[in-house]
């Protein structure tokens, strides 16, 4: 019996690769440029399963290709807003995801990127690797402290209580969210976390602003200039879910004028293309799409992509099928 054809977008962890090889008839990314658009209809066409990933644009125009092999999309990552779910669905596509196994590593880079830009540690950096820093003063670079302060969430899924779970018990901070529905009163109770009824609560009663949300067109620019300038002066805006969650030019007028003290991001709009104005900015800390960026998480991920793939191809329903 001839194995299913699998096309994997970008270059996987080589333990997964490994695997798809022995179960598969795949074809790998060696060289991990990202697949064009008419590259991804031709696996469309080609392939029994492909596997994405946050860097390939599944459009309505990629997913409605004539004369479709494919079955399966089998998103390496959680966040699938980069794929054409209602085309997907009409064009009677499987859609799954990989849940679960990037909680933990996403919710260290928020809490990285809060720390960082709370004791304005890039700057601190850049200082040291440009041979500016003359010695200790007191005066020098003076920040926030973390510890204590209130941390807001916009979203109140596994990564933000992950999130909240460090803060809490880590940090003793305060948590305050705001998300749709209400959480088992048990993990707000471990958390002593406080149910916030608008989005602008808690940009108003937050130190620290922290979002989670997912992406797509109902929370796109949800974070702009108009819901900025709610937030205290001292305040950081902390961004690991997606890049446009946030509008860039009015964070970037945000942060040049004063009305928040920084930000942390690891998501742009637009990525890998980052606006310019950034770039020109002290009190903000960037960093390439990290969140997940371990080695037991990527590995982890790749598995559960696998998992998707072969209870699929047995005739069964995907555990973690999204469409």
């Amino acid at each position: 019996m001839n194995k299913p054809k699998v096309v994997v977008t970008r270059k996987w962890p080589a333990e997964v690769e490994a695997q798809l090889k022995d179960l598969y008839d795949v074809q790998l990314n060696e060289s991990d440029n990202p697949m064009t658009s008419d590259e991804l209809k031709h696996a469309l066409q080609s392939a029994d399963a492909l596997l994405p990933t946050v860097t390939d644009a599944l459009t309505s125009d990629v997913l409605n290709v004539e004369n479709k092999r494919t079955r399966i999309i089998g998103n390496f990552g959680v966040g699938y807003n980069h794929i054409d779910i209602d085309a997907a669905k009409a064009e009677g596509l499987v859609v799954t995801n990989t849940p679960h196994v990037l909680t933990d590593c996403t919710a260290d880079i928020a809490m990285l990127l809060l720390l960082m830009s709370a004791r304005r540690a890039s700057e601190g950096e850049r200082l040291i690797l440009q041979n500016q820093w003359v010695g200790w003063k007191p005066t020098q670079l003076i920040g926030q402290k973390v510890t204590g302060k209130t941390l807001g969430l916009i979203g109140f899924g596994r990564i933000a209580q992950a999130m909240a779970k460090k803060a809490h018990h880590g940090f003793d901070m305060k948590i305050i969210f705001y998300a749709p529905s209400q959480p088992a009163q048990a993990i707000m109770d471990d958390l002593q976390a406080t149910r916030c009824e608008t989005v602008e609560e808690v940009l108003t009663e937050a130190n620290f602003v922290s979002l989670h949300c997912p992406g797509g067109k109902d929370t796109r620019h949800l974070i702009n200039e108009q819901r900025l300038k709610l937030m205290r002066p001292s305040a950081h805006l902390i961004n690991t879910a997606r890049g446009d969650v946030v509008d860039s030019k009015a964070l970037i007028k945000a942060l040049k004028e004063g009305w928040i003290a920084g930000a942390g991001l690891d998501v742009f709009e637009g990525e890998p293309n980052i606006d310019p104005g950034f770039f020109e900015l002290d009190n903000v800390s960037l960093l390439p799409h990290l969140g997940s960026a371990t080695e037991e998480t990527r590995v982890a991920m790749g598995n559960r992509v696998l998992a998707n793939l072969s209870v699929f191809f047995a005739g069964e329903e995907p555990g973690d099928r999204v469409v």
